[in-house]
């Protein structure tokens, strides 16, 4: 646990990469978040300026890192889309881009999505070359890339209770209320 710790104390950029299964990351993933990602560490550090509440949501014991989802889905782009049957890609990564990435306190770039995965090829196909290099192009480019503008914890947006307030996106509700637009 602490040499993982160790690796993400290193980094100023981590690439978490998996398939989605079943609309979400696989069992053993989650396990290593749960084991490495812990409290004291990654959350749960007290905030100096508001006692009794803890760093999180863009403050968390990771801040200062960016992160990046890496992901592969057998499911076509237009599946994923806003009226696709597996819904919509950033509500299903939200969870993790959101709730994980962001309220340990990185910075999130927009994720890079590999639809239709289990019918690519590597062997001679343009269709493959050109997915390497696209994604060569994103990694690169993560030092500089816009982060997805989730609102902060301790911004003001929200209450004592962390309910966004009701002059912030009024009359709108949905986990798109959360991103500063």
């Amino acid at each position: 646990m602490r040499a993982e710790q160790e690796k993400l104390l290193w980094a100023d950029t981590v690439v978490l990469q998996f398939p989605l299964w079943w609309h979400g990351m696989p069992a053993i993933l989650k396990g290593w978040f749960d084991r490495v990602l812990v409290k004291g560490f990654a959350y749960g550090i007290p905030d100096p300026q508001a006692p009794g509440r803890s760093l999180r949501y863009g403050d968390g014991g990771l801040a200062g890192r960016r992160a990046m989802v890496l992901v592969t889905a057998g499911a076509t782009a237009a599946g994923f889309g806003p009226r696709g049957v597996n819904g919509d890609i950033n509500e299903l990564l939200f969870p993790v881009q959101h709730g994980a990435l962001w309220y340990m306190g990185m910075s999130v770039v927009p994720p890079f999505v590999v639809t239709s995965a289990d019918r690519v090829s590597e062997v001679g196909y343009v269709e493959y070359r050109e997915l390497a290099g696209r994604l060569r192009e994103r990694l690169l480019a993560i030092p500089t890339a816009e982060p997805i503008p989730f609102r902060r914890q301790n911004s003001g947006d929200y209450d004592d209770d962390l309910v966004l307030r009701d002059t912030i996106a009024p009359g709108q509700s949905g986990l798109q209320v959360h991103t500063v637009r």
